[in-house]
């Protein structure tokens, strides 16, 4: 008996019934919905591990409630199913958030097998959680480097304080997750975490999704709406890309920071509201406020606490790490068993600067565990800039590097394998060519990974 709660959405009542009745036999924990707005609804009030959702369906689609959980920063396994699906569908799910996709029509082995394989999924990542945390990492953030172990000790020390926290860093730094590793180890972990990206939602919409708003406030405002703040309440709102918000909002929140109340968007009474914020930004805010683009106030309202977030080119030591953990969880999610990587595309790996950090990292590892024949990734699996020695120089400068002596090996090491691809191996002449001595070329060669 698994007792996971599942949640079934479908607009036939008879794809319900049955879908409920074979979960339930199963040993889950089933609740059902009709249609999308009711699904929403559900997951707003309740806790489910599991949703099985219809594609097609009146009031919200499949897609369109993905979306909608995706804006009120609700991360939930959702499962999409239909009759008519086909490749290019399937992909555009997966890639706004569903877990997996499934033919209406299957046999429910096949359903179960798919839903053993989510929990399986689970599992692992909570022994890599437990993992990381015996290894120094942090909640879902992987990393024993020197770099990362600073901020995961200003974690621990401000997690219990409800003080607010400006996180900053470069795009795929994982903000997120700190964010969530914030409120993972302080005292509001029971209560709710609600992430919200402030540049992915209209303006127009902005401060009712934030405050929410009454019955009849406009035109469709069919029903009261429960804000991010309200929902909230207790726990941690996560403000992603702050640098974003409207000025107009930005004194509305500005007012929510100090009076910790909120009033929704045509109501005449404030309410109050017990929230920790956290706010991340790319942007570099005091260049944004002497430019007019952010306020002054709200920005020393947020900036009692920084985090900077190092990007992965300055942690190169936990590329191997976050490479093994990639493996292992894309093996779950993707059905395949690479069960590892070659010294020589890890080099590859160790070496390249990652402008897009771990989340390109993560990118490529799903990219070669697809390509991948055997059971090992190899070079051939990698993408071709990172065996591209002018790309991997570009990308370093890309990045923003100063460093003289990073980019000084990076181009040591490019001059070698030219100067020892024209001798055909020779290292005698490599070294002449080179205007070095034969000694310091195979020190060099050793340093860099590149002998035999």
């Amino acid at each position: 008996m698994t007792n996971r709660r599942v949640l079934v959405v479908d607009d036939e009542v008879n794809v319900r019934l049955s879908m409920e009745l074979h979960l339930r036999r199963a040993g889950y924990e089933v609740s059902t919905a009709e249609d999308g707005e009711a699904a929403l609804a559900a997951i707003l009030q309740g806790t489910f591990d599991i949703v099985l959702c219809d594609l097609i369906m009146p009031k919200l689609t499949g897609v369109q409630l993905l979306d909608a959980l995706a804006a009120r920063g609700i991360s939930i396994d959702l499962v999409l199913m239909s009759a008519h699906a086909d490749l290019d569908t399937a992909l555009d799910a997966l890639k706004r958030g569903a877990v997996d996709f499934i033919q209406k029509g299957a046999r429910f082995e096949e359903v179960l097998f798919r839903l053993r394989r989510i929990e399986e999924l689970r599992r692992l990542q909570a022994q890599v959680k437990a993992s990381a945390a015996a290894s120094g990492g942090l909640g879902r953030l992987i990393s024993d480097s020197a770099p990362m172990q600073k901020v995961f000790a200003m974690v621990r020390k401000v997690a219990d304080f409800k003080t607010t926290v400006l996180l900053h860093g470069e795009s795929g730094t994982g903000k997120e997750l700190v964010a969530r590793a914030l409120h993972d180890v302080g005292v509001r972990k029971t209560r709710a975490f609600v992430a919200v990206n402030c540049g992915a939602i209209p303006e127009n919409l902005l401060e009712s999704e934030l405050f929410g708003h009454v019955r009849g406030a406009f035109t469709d405002a069919t029903r009261t709406h429960h804000g991010l703040f309200e929902q909230a309440d207790g726990g941690t709102l996560f403000l992603d890309e702050i640098g974003e918000l409207p000025l107009s909002l930005q004194v509305k929140l500005l007012r929510v920071l100090q009076e910790e109340e909120i009033r929704k968007v045509g109501d005449t009474k404030s309410q109050k509201v017990d929230v920790r914020v956290v706010a991340a930004t790319v942007r570099d805010l005091a260049a944004e406020v002497k430019a007019g683009r952010f306020r002054e106030d709200l920005y020393y309202r947020l900036n009692v606490l920084q985090i900077a977030l190092p990007p992965l080119r300055d942690r190169p030591t936990d590329i191997p790490m976050l490479v093994e953990h990639f493996r292992s969880h894309l093996n779950v999610r993707l059905g395949t068993r690479v069960r590892g990587v070659t010294p020589g595309a890890m080099r590859l790996l160790e070496r390249w600067p990652w402008p897009g950090n771990v989340r390109e990292l993560e990118n490529c590892i799903e990219r070669a565990i697809i390509l991948v024949d055997g059971d090992q990734i190899t070079e051939a699996e990698l993408p071709p800039r990172l065996c591209q020695e002018q790309d991997r120089i570009q990308a370093t400068l890309a990045a923003g590097e100063l460093s003289i002596k990073k980019t000084t090996r990076i181009i040591e090491e490019e001059l070698m394998k030219r100067a020892l691809a024209r001798t055909k191996g020779n290292r005698t002449r490599a070294a002449a060519l080179l205007e070095i001595s034969h000694r310091t070329l195979l020190y060099k060669l050793k340093d860099y990974g590149l002998g035999d």
